[in-house]
């Protein structure tokens, strides 16, 4: 998966808007206000130690995608895949970023936009879940279980 596939597939999410609150170099994707997904634009250099021990940051993240996770998830993904790792600029107890170098499977990236998505659905107030769901199927919202 590459920067544009990920893109489209994060419009694709029901109700999913794209903003730039942070200026042209950050695409961030919403379900009713709040933040699943975030694809820089332009080319962002990361420091060269990660804040996290043990955890390396890819240099150049202009070919990246940050996405909520659950914390035990976000860490297993890390052990799995080198190209996984805490957020960049976000909490990393909550947040992956996943380099787009091809070693992470599309499936899996798509998962964990799903998964990001999910996290984000539910906590939002119930009356707008409800909305929501009367309006999409199950299948087009592809919702973890919960």
């Amino acid at each position: 998966m590459n920067r544009t596939e990920a893109k489209h597939y994060c419009q694709t999410k029901p109700e999913a808007t794209m903003e730039y609150p942070f200026g042209p170099e950050v695409a961030v994707y919403k379900i009713r206000g709040k933040v699943f997904a975030l694809i820089p634009e332009a080319k962002q250099t990361a420091e060269k130690n990660s804040p996290v021990k043990g955890a390396s940051m890819p240099k150049d993240l202009s070919h990246s995608i940050s996405l909520k996770c659950d914390p035990d998830r976000a860490q297993a993904l890390r052990d799995i895949y080198p190209a996984i790792s805490g957020g960049y600029h976000l909490n990393k107890k909550h947040w992956n970023t996943i380099l787009f170098d091809g070693s992470v499977p599309t499936s899996e990236i798509e998962s964990q936009i799903d998964h990001s998505y999910s996290l984000v659905f539910y906590g939002l107030k119930v009356a707008d879940r409800k909305a929501i769901m009367l309006r999409y199927d199950a299948q087009v919202l592809r919702l973890d279980s919960r």
